[in-house]
């Protein structure tokens, strides 16, 4: 079948859609787009008709708008009235008639060298299909492909996985998600685009002794770039890592590209990058690095003008209170970190919060997603006032806000003024900031630190700390100090990773040298020179302080309500996690499992086992998507007016199965 599609005044597109006819390897070249970096081509499966149609992708950019106009000869305005309807019937009905899918082509060396080519067939995310019913899609598809081809089965979500686990893989070969992509040699992280000049190392040792001299201009490479990095162009990795390092939440602060290019180093050496100037580009579907033949007439960017100006913190004399006790407002005394958790106390008690708002956002052509979430927290057609209170007691039963006490930005100033030594040095500090003569801001900042961390702290403050924490039940039990500085998190300037927090203090001597570590972190090069770039001021910055009682976590890691390389995509989370602390997946440490939840339709798919090498539990991975759905619930809250804004939530699962939330704050888009 061909036809004309005209669209107003411009010339008819050819609309190459087949019916019937069998997949060859050259038909599906024809047919095929590109979606990350790989040929696809979109099938129907009309089981009424016993055919397929295979899709023109140019012509046809979705499954649904193909089925209701050109099979059932409904228009579009009828569709999207009764759009969730008309998915439900083609995603989710077990006897639906039509099958969805799509067919990617892929190439891979085999074990002598030789490249392999094969297909691979799923279905949408959403899709609910039972075992039978894949089994029978795979087999009506492979009955019509070029039998030269070899063909997987996919599956695309959990679900999915364990419908398959009963099915022979002899009748229904298949490849998971994580064992396609894990191994791929290209992977976006933070999509963007810079021209400058790339500098390859090959070892930490080379990094370390060329550091001093990276500037705006450079785009560095190298297999793991460590988590103090300055601001730079670009990014590149040559080793595996994940979207929600600390380094990759740079990049998405900075707005800079960042990729993983496994096959790098051989570029390197091939076209002589090392040094050269290059123009490079990160998109979901595309990751390239052009050598230019001269040097470009580069601009310093937009962030050397950029100045970040801060509201004055408030250093009045306010007690050391419990996290429970803090509100947002609370940021300019304590810090945002300590501001935020102890908003989400409140969040937690109130249960008065709208936490739909999300969903509440009109997303063309849908007036709302309310219906979406009822589905999800198991509710039939219930009231506004009905959903927000069932969204508020399922967030209050799944995830618990961390206890703890916060030092306000007061004890760290009367800290500092109780030393001559320390206002000296810290004057010396604003004289060369004023002057900018980076060249002994290093010297001078580690000098201040050294006195931060050596400094006797005085008897009022050291009472306040000792009065306001209650003695854990054995003196030498572990405790958790964090930093909560008010130049975090904002607009601009994500600090992620930049200041210090300390898991591993024991007892009343090591809480007060923890205490001056995270105090002292405020004056490490690293961030000084961070904040002197955009122009936060160094009198406007202070330091509060998180102390908890150490919580053993079984599972721990970070999400953010988002997909950071897909940022149209309004649906999916992000998540990721490794046994043990959060602050491993974070650091990285460990490579983590990855996972994307779909907080709209429902179902989570994997997308890497990453270091441990296996997938957790079918029950495990049911919480964590319950889990995913709270993240996205609390955005409504902690995003304000934009909604869309997504959040970056550190977790950990205790031994005893329960979700703790120990930090919450906006994710630097």
């Amino acid at each position: 079948m061909t036809a004309q599609l005209l669209t107003g005044a411009a010339e008819p597109v050819t609309d190459r859609t087949v019916v019937g006819e069998n997949l060859s390897l050259p038909l599906f070249r024809t047919l095929s787009g590109v979606l990350a970096g790989h040929p696809y081509l979109k099938v129907v499966v009309d089981r009424a008709e016993n055919t397929w149609h295979l899709l023109d992708t140019a012509a046809h950019p979705f499954h649904v708008n193909y089925i209701a106009t050109r099979i059932l000869g409904m228009g579009l305005t009828a569709l999207d009235a009764d759009l969730d309807a008309f998915n439900a019937s083609v995603y989710m009905a077990p006897g639906r008639r039509f099958l969805l899918g799509v067919l990617s082509l892929h190439t891979e060396q085999d074990t002598d060298g030789r490249e392999r080519t094969f297909l691979v067939l799923e279905t949408t995310e959403a899709d609910t299909m039972h075992g039978e019913l894949l089994a029978s899609f795979y087999e009506f598809v492979r009955a019509r492909v070029d039998g030269r081809l070899p063909l997987f089965l996919k599956p695309a979500n959990h679900g999915q996985e364990e419908e398959l686990a009963a099915i022979s893989e002899l009748c229904v070969p298949r490849i998971l998600s994580h064992e396609l992509f894990g191994s791929r040699a290209r992977a976006p992280l933070n999509p963007g685009e810079a021209t400058g000049r790339l500098r390859f190392f090959r070892t930490r040792e080379e990094y370390a002794a060329a550091e001093a001299g990276l500037g705006w201009a450079d785009i560095v490479a190298m297999p793991c770039l460590p988590d103090d990095v300055p601001r730079v162009a670009g990014f590149l990795n040559t080793a595996p890592i994940t979207p929600l390092s600390h380094t990759n939440v740079l990049a998405s602060g900075w707005g800079i590209p960042n990729a993983i290019v496994r096959d790098l180093e051989q570029l390197v050496d091939k076209d002589g990058l090392d040094g050269a100037w290059v123009r490079y580009r990160v998109r979901e579907d595309e990751i390239s690095l052009e050598r230019l033949d001269h040097e470009p007439d580069l601009r310093a960017p937009a962030w050397h003008q950029q100045r970040i100006r801060l509201e004055p913190p408030l250093l009045e004399d306010v007690p050391v209170l419990a996290l429970h006790r803090l509100r947002s407002a609370d940021r300019d005394r304590y810090g945002t970190k300590a501001a935020n958790l102890g908003e989400l106390h409140h969040v937690l008690d109130s249960r008065t919060a709208d936490l739909t708002a999300f969903y509440g956002r009109p997303r063309p052509p849908r007036e709302d997603l309310y219906g979406h979430l009822a589905a999800r927290l198991g509710l039939n057609a219930p009231s506004l006032a009905e959903l927000r209170a069932a969204a508020a007691a399922f967030v209050a039963t799944t995830i618990g806000a961390p206890e703890g006490v916060a030092l306000p930005f007061a004890l760290q100033q009367h800290f500092l003024a109780s030393s001559p030594a320390l206002q000296q040095g810290i004057g010396k500090l604003k004289m060369a900031l004023e002057l900018d003569a980076t060249d002994v801001l290093d010297s001078l900042c580690l000098q201040l630190q050294h006195l931060i961390r050596h400094t006797p702290v005085p008897e009022s403050v050291t009472r306040q700390i000792s009065q306001a924490f209650p003695a854990p039940a054995d003196p030498r039990g572990r405790l958790v100090v964090r930093s909560s500085s008010n130049a975090e998190d904002l607009p601009g300037f994500s600090a992620a990773g930049v200041y210090d927090s300390v898991t591993t203090a024991h007892g009343a001597d090591e809480l007060l040298d923890a205490v001056r570590q995270v105090w002292a972190s405020l004056l490490s090069p690293r961030s000084v020179r961070l904040r002197h770039q955009v122009g936060i001021s160094l009198d406007d910055t202070y330091m509060g302080v998180i102390v908890q009682e150490y919580v053993p976590a079984s599972l721990g890691g970070v999400l953010v309500t988002c997909d950071p390389t897909r940022r149209e995509d309004f649906r999916n989370v992000y998540l990721n996690c490794s046994p043990g602390s959060p602050e491993q997946v974070v650091e990285g440490s460990v490579l983590p499992q990855q996972y994307l939840y779909n907080t709209v339709e429902g179902g989570g798919r994997t997308v890497a086992l990453g270091s441990s090498g296996d997938g957790l539990s079918a029950a495990t991975r049911a919480r964590l998507a319950d889990l995913c759905l709270t993240g996205r619930l609390l955005q409504s809250h902690f995003s304000g007016s934009d909604v869309d804004r997504p959040l970056d939530i550190e977790w950990l699962m205790t031994d005893r199965g329960d979700f703790r939330l120990v930090q919450v704050r906006p994710y630097a888009l």
